[in-house]
């Protein structure tokens, strides 16, 4: 199969909780939030800033959860409160060199998780590193593949099989000619995003501090 692996941020890393919770985090609030970051509000990141931001206040589709998390902390509590457990495993598709071309891949090793409900967390190019998470109930796989270069890949693929509520306009239906509700829809994740994931189907009292 043919792919393109490419990085969904700058590499920035997040922020201490303490350091994140004192910057704001709204639309309402980008003048103050650019000015503490000494970014020209006439910007091109100015203008990705407000995107994002706008994107993080959206309301979630039915049955699913979205958190907009800026640091380690509050990533891993939506996380562990979402998925019922702290038993819990990150993963990430990792390539073995930078920047490798769009090539043709052959897929030696297909390992399907045992959990069927995940968070996703998808990298944003913020001014620091903030990650927009959402539940979903999905299977999980790592698969692993070797470009015709010779580049190694361990991806991460997340299968949505049920798409009822998922917007027509989504480009998975438009590239793969489906409506929502028809079809799993399944997608490599990109380097940088997360997909989190419980170990086992345990149940654990939780207090979510975001």
């Amino acid at each position: 199969m043919t792919f393109h692996f490419t990085r969904t941020t700058t590499g920035a890393t997040l922020l201490p909780r303490g350091l994140a919770d004192s910057i704001p985090f709204s639309s309402a609030k980008l003048p103050e939030i650019l000015s503490r970051l000494t970014i020209a509000p006439d910007s091109v990141q100015a203008e990705t800033m407000k995107k994002i931001l706008l994107e993080c206040e959206e309301p979630a589709i039915d049955g699913e959860t979205r958190y907009c998390a800026s640091s380690v902390e509050s990533m891993v509590d939506f996380s562990t409160f979402s998925l019922g457990t702290r038993n819990v495993e990150a993963l990430s598709t990792t390539v073995d060199r930078e920047a490798p071309p769009k090539q043709v891949y052959s897929i030696s090793k297909v390992q399907k998780l045992p959990s069927s409900k995940l968070v996703v967390c998808h990298g944003e190019n913020y001014a620091y590193a903030v990650f927009h998470c959402h539940t979903a109930c999905a299977e999980a796989y790592k698969v692993s593949m070797v470009g015709k270069d010779g580049t190694k890949v361990e991806a991460v693929a997340a299968c949505h099989t049920d798409t009822v509520g998922f917007s027509p306009e989504h480009v998975a239906f438009k590239m793969l000619h489906v409506k929502p509700g028809t079809v799993p829809i399944c997608q490599f994740q990109p380097q940088n995003d997360v997909v989190w994931t419980s170990n086992k189907l345990s149940i654990l009292p939780l207090k979510m501090v975001v």
